[in-house]
């Protein structure tokens, strides 16, 4: 393997990892070693645009652009790009917006059938998308996440059974699910957190009932005269759920940076 592939391999496998600043730094880094080359600009805009910020997409462009001054053809280059100027605010940034069409049609005349010509192909799909598009997308996010809640709750159960030694012992694996497993309990054990592991497992449940008594309660409230009209009192049955959601939500985001953090240092020594 030359030193191009292997901060290649680097890069892509910290990029599917989310470990977006860890990209960023071993394409910097591979910059500095190897000098100019299109392939690491590429994947250092890549680090850049994956965080849907303003700042972090003007870094981008300035990499892509660098990418491209080296390699006009580049079909990563030229998609990534495509895909961030789709992405803009046309109001905001409308010469970012107008070298979309350009840049995507220098794709399909010298890649039409690559996976980033696919990619860009779905990315001018979604910057079609309607309002009622945007609302199942955010149903679906709301669902997934909801799912990944209880899946954690779940597998934290089953660790807190079997005693979770086996968990603690993979806390430094670059296995992410491992890591995940190791992190929440490390987090959410302990008979205090009963209650949070408990509505973490039962989420959809826990809701149902949340609606319910909000129902109810807003029902009595109105029938006994402490309130006239609709009342957000009824709502404080949801608090709990909504803490429990942001507590594995947390520990979720923590156990994510510990497993990129490990996975650079495997990466960084195997190379």
């Amino acid at each position: 393997m030359t030193a191009i592939d292997a901060y290649q391999d680097r890069c892509e496998q910290l990029f599917l990892a989310g470990g977006n600043a860890a990209v960023r730094r071993a394409a910097q880094q591979g910059l500095d070693e190897l000098g100019p080359l299109a392939d690491l600009y590429c994947w250092l805009a890549l680090g850049h645009a994956a965080e849907d910020d303003d700042d972090h997409d003007d870094r981008a462009e300035e990499a892509f652009r660098a990418g491209l001054a080296l390699d006009s053809g580049h079909p990563g280059l030229l998609a990534g790009y495509a895909e961030l100027c789709l992405r803009a605010d046309s109001f905001e940034y409308p010469a970012r917006a107008a070298r979309a069409v350009d840049l995507s049609r220098r794709l399909k005349e010298v890649a039409p059938h690559s996976a980033g010509a696919q990619q860009l192909a779905a990315t001018e799909r979604w910057a079609r998308r309607g309002y009622w598009d945007d609302l199942r997308m955010r149903a679906v996010t709301t669902a997934l996440e909801g799912r990944a809640t209880q899946d954690q709750a779940r597998a934290l159960a089953e660790d807190l059974k079997h005693a979770g030694g086996a968990t603690v012992r993979d806390a430094d694996t670059v296995d992410r699910a491992a890591t995940v497993r190791a992190a929440t309990l490390e987090a959410l054990s302990g008979p205090w957190n009963a209650p949070v592991r408990f509505l973490g497992r039962y989420r959809t449940a826990a809701w149902g009932v949340c609606a319910v008594l909000c129902v109810v309660t807003n029902t009595v409230l109105r029938r006994t005269g402490v309130v006239d009209s609709f009342s957000l009192w009824g709502f404080l049955w949801a608090l709990p759920v909504l803490v429990v959601d942001r507590r594995f939500a947390a520990v979720r985001k923590e156990a994510e940076a510990r497993h990129v953090a490990n996975l650079e240092a495997a990466l960084a020594a195997k190379h």
